[in-house]
C-alpha cells in the first residue's frame, strides 16, 4: 500500500546569527536570547539542532533563539571564548547571563527559558 504524503508546512528554524547581525539581535533586543554555537561536523551539535529548532517555534515571540555556525563566524566564538561545542549562551537585556556546554535535554532548556519569558 502507498500512502499519500501530507503537505506539511516547513518547520520554522532558529535564526542564523552572524558577526554582521549579532549586535542587532542580541544587544538591541528586549527579549532574552538563546544562542547555540555549533558546527556541521559536530555529532552532539546534530543532536541539539532539532531541539533548538523546536524551541524556536515554541518560544516564538517570547524568547529569541538563534544559531552561530562557528566555522562561519569564528570571531564570535573567540569573543565568547567558546572552547567546546555545542555551547549554549543566554543573553538577557544584552548581557550574557548563562552558558552551558554539551547536549542539554529539551525539558531542561524549557525550564531555563521559562525563567526569562516576559509576562
Amino acid at each position: 500500500m502507498f500512502w499519500k504524503k501530507k503537505n506539511r508546512a516547513p518547520k520554522p528554524k532558529a535564526m542564523e546569527i552572524t558577526e554582521a547581525n549579532f549586535k542587532e539581535i542580541v544587544a538591541q533586543n528586549d527579549h532574552a536570547v538563546l544562542i547555540d554555537f555549533w558546527a556541521s561536523w559536530c555529532a552532539p551539535c546534530r543532536v541539539m539542532g532539532p531541539i533548538i529548532d523546536e524551541l524556536s517555534a515554541e518560544y516564538e515571540g517570547k524568547v529569541i533563539i538563534g544559531k552561530v555556525n562557528t566555522e562561519v563566524s569564528p570571531r564570535l566564538s573567540q569573543v565568547f571564548q567558546i572552547r567546546s561545542i555545542p555551547s549554549l549562551l543566554i543573553f538577557d537585556k544584552g548581557q550574557l547571563v548563562e552558558r552551558y556546554a554539551g547536549v542539554v535535554p529539551k525539558p531542561n532548556l524549557e525550564e531555563i527559558l521559562d525563567t526569562y519569558v516576559r509576562r
